[in-house]
């Protein structure tokens, strides 16, 4: 009967928004046009770097990279949030579950890396600046951003791994918008006290990029002051402001969201920041990158204006 039991669960259900059952077109319209931007704006700056050789450097580089990634991470849950938004069965299969919590997870921590990878950039350029061209070359930024990707979708693996061999034998009910760690672990009919050890893991890898980012901007900062001309500094400042935006942005969502261990929140806060975690920390990467950057604004012009729309974009 045990057994029989463990093998009824081959879907989850999503539970509504608190409060908004009957609204859902409202959330509907909103997360689509947030979405589109995401994938149109990230697209922009991806192909921006690409195309405009002024930007063929480490920094934009990783700009880039981080950009692309961005497209697939929100690609990951926002389209099942949409679909959930109009649909009556807000289910997912017991893989499909698996699998978003796999690429969202594993997409994010490559985020994670890259982010450090910029900051340490933007240390060598302002720290080092006579060595820049010679540490920071064309092929170790090719294998840091490829060391960064392949580590955080390896990372994940023996996590997921353990997940889809715990027994799920009811209630289905997932308390989230989108399949993560705890609220299926709340699901299954076992002991998971093991997650605690895999919270902590993730706790010090988080800190961790936390630390080398706060460190290599303060270092940054401290060299920026002391420079002579206000003219230098202030785009020294401009160069590095974007990066410490996104940088607070994504691991002040992260910390919100994942460095919590066993403090409990109210469903309606919980769903809230997974949503700022998911939707809205994605959603304003491509204007802080767009509008903080002239050379970036001019390449995405460059590229608005080959479309033959000189009347909207001022070509």
């Amino acid at each position: 009967m045990n057994q029989e039991n463990q093998t009824m669960v081959t879907l989850f259900h999503f539970s509504d928004f608190p409060q908004l059952e009957n609204g859902s077109l409202l959330f509907f319209i909103p997360l689509l046009f947030i979405y589109i931007f995401i994938i149109v704006g990230n697209f922009i700056i991806f192909f921006a770097v690409r195309l405009d050789k002024r930007l063929h450097n480490p920094m934009y580089n990783f700009i880039s990279i981080f950009s692309f990634l961005e497209i697939w991470y929100t690609t990951v849950t926002i389209p099942k949030m949409l679909s959930n938004l109009v649909s009556k069965r807000k289910t997912i299969s017991f893989t499909g579950c698996l699998l978003q919590m796999y690429f969202f997870h594993s997409l994010g921590v490559s985020e994670g890396l890259v982010l450090t990878l910029m900051a340490i950039d933007r240390y060598v350029a302002i720290c080092n600046p006579l060595r820049y061209a010679i540490i920071m070359t064309p092929q170790l930024c090719i294998q840091l951003s490829t060391a960064s990707c392949i580590f955080g979708f390896v990372m994940l693996l023996p996590e997921i791994v353990w997940i889809s061999t715990l027994p799920f034998c009811g209630p289905n009910q997932i308390h989230q918008l989108f399949c993560d760690f705890e609220p299926v672990l709340r699901l299954a009919c076992a002991d998971t006290s093991m997650i605690l050890v895999e919270d902590v893991i993730h706790a010090i890898s988080i800190l961790t990029s936390v630390s080398i980012i706060t460190l290599s901007y303060l270092k940054i900062i401290t060299v920026i002051l002391k420079i002579p001309s206000g003219e230098s500094r202030q785009k020294a400042f401009s160069t590095c402001a974007a990066h410490i935006t996104i940088f607070l942005m994504f691991f002040g969502s992260v910390a919100f969201m994942y460095l919590r261990f066993s403090i409990t929140v109210p469903p309606l806060l919980d769903k809230a920041i997974a949503l700022m975690f998911a939707v809205l920390a994605p959603f304003f990467n491509p204007i802080i990158y767009s509008l903080r950057n002239k050379d970036m604004k001019e390449a995405i012009k460059k590229i608005l204006c080959s479309q033959k729309m000189p009347n909207i974009f001022g070509c």
